[in-house]
């Protein structure tokens, strides 16, 4: 057998209940093309049904923070209008001139930042589904990286989008943006903490009280955790007069776009570990079989 050089490693495996090991490398690259497919059909789903709510939104705000075009300048004592602009109101204009337009945001920009969440997320869950395989019960590796997405998507997405829902552009006070961030992603933490310390609970408990039992613990003590959590935390509501059906279109669209990043990742990651999985256990039976002629 050759040893690997001096410095270096061989991948680490990670071992299925009754089968084949399998590298934590081979379910990386599998994360990453699980989550390449989902940011392209979450690009999809939010500029076909996210993009339509944020222009309502900022056509919306427009009126209302008086938005001049470039020639409304009031006259001057001459009873002409200059729209010349000195020192830093020339730079400002002239830097907005350079920023992003909304065609390219809602295009090539949207699509850049759901490929890399898409990216972002089918690695992690990888690696964490390869931390998890053949450590809960008898699950398969597939139904392992099932759960551990299932428990991703509650704990990290929906349970902290339920307290703190997404809002459009024009809602909210920009003075407190560094308080509502702050506030949501300690919710997020705190959300995280607790179904990772609830799902060790409950796997503890399933050798003293079965499955069942293990995983009502859990799922209670999870909640009761985010409920108090939600009650500790402060509430935020600076919807104002905003119109109330633009809102909830807004939030169920954003809502749908993050079930479509989460959902597809865990699809077609549990599908193509499935199909490792498969493929390893046929390829180890073989060998077994050649060596036992």
């Amino acid at each position: 057998m050759i040893s690997p050089p001096v410095g270096l490693h061989p991948v680490a495996s990670v071992a299925a209940p009754n089968g084949p090991p399998m590298t934590a490398r081979a379910l990386l690259i599998r994360g990453l093309i699980a989550g390449l497919v989902a940011g392209i059909a979450t690009f999809l789903v939010a500029y076909t049904a996210g993009e339509p709510q944020v222009r309502t939104a900022i056509a919306l705000e427009q009126p209302r923070a008086g938005v001049e075009a470039p020639g409304d300048a009031p006259p001057a004592e001459d009873g002409h209008a200059h729209t010349h602009r000195h020192g830093d109101e020339a730079t400002a204009e002239e830097g907005a001139r350079t920023e992003v337009s909304r065609d390219n945001q809602e295009t090539w920009g949207l699509l850049t930042g759901t490929l890399t969440v898409g990216l972002a997320l089918g690695g992690i869950v990888a690696l964490v589904a390869a931390a998890t395989i053949g450590h809960i019960g008898r699950l398969l590796p597939g139904q392992s990286t099932a759960l551990v997405t299932l428990l991703g998507f509650v704990s990290f997405a929906l349970v902290p989008f339920l307290k703190y829902p997404a809002t459009p552009p024009a809602v909210g006070d920009s003075e407190t943006i560094g308080d509502r961030t702050a506030l949501y992603f300690g919710f997020v933490l705190v959300s995280l903490v607790a179904a990772v310390a609830a799902s060790y609970g409950a796997l503890r408990l399933r050798e003293r009280i079965g499955t069942y039992g293990g995983v009502v613990a859990g799922v209670a003590a999870y909640l009761l955790v985010v409920v108090v959590a939600g009650q500790a935390f402060g509430t935020v509501n600076e919807v104002g007069d905003f119109p109330a059906d633009t809102l909830w279109f807004f939030r169920r669209a954003s809502l749908i776009t993050l079930a479509t990043t989460w959902g597809v990742t865990g699809v077609v990651l549990t599908g193509l570990v499935t199909r490792l999985y498969a493929a390893e256990t046929a390829d180890a039976e073989r060998r077994q079989l050649a060596d036992s002629l």
